[in-house]
């Protein structure tokens, strides 16, 4: 089931799968969800996808970030919200120690293979970004 799924850019049609997938992790006591781009500390979905949308481009992305890809993981056989990734295109003295990339799997769907499929899909979008190295790093979430 691991390769059902794929990778979406944000939208506002997916605002109630996203703020059900951020509920979730709630429920869970997570009060991060790695690789949203502060999806977990905004209330507002339409501000958060403006954001997300805006960092994607050299032109408009907010001058304390850098340029970052975001996608959801949307399960295609029932549309589900699965995770969620980021590609950040550069490092910022910030980012150094965290790496290129973030990304959540909700909890129900963890252990399932989700995460390995969403890196190797993300890689994709690295190799059409051009870029050389992409780096990793892995907290342990209980």
């Amino acid at each position: 089931m691991k390769n059902d799924i794929v990778l979406v850019r944000p939208t506002l049609e997916l605002k109630e799968k996203a703020l059900d997938y951020r509920k979730e992790h709630f429920q869970h006591e997570e009060e991060i969800i790695y690789g949203s781009e502060l999806f977990d500390k905004t209330e507002n979905y339409e501000e958060w996808l403006s954001s997300v949308t805006l960092n994607t481009n050299p032109k408009t992305v907010n001058e304390n970030r850098v340029v970052t890809d975001t996608f959801f993981a949307l399960r295609n056989s029932d549309d589900k919200i699965i995770g969620i990734i980021d590609l950040r295109h550069t490092l910022n003295e910030f980012l150094k120690d965290l790496g290129n990339c973030g990304y959540s799997v909700r909890s129900s769907e963890r252990k399932k293979g989700y995460a390995t499929e969403m890196l190797y899909q993300l890689l994709q979008v690295v190799k059409e970004a051009e870029m050389k190295e992409l780096h990793i790093s892995v907290e342990k979430v209980v």
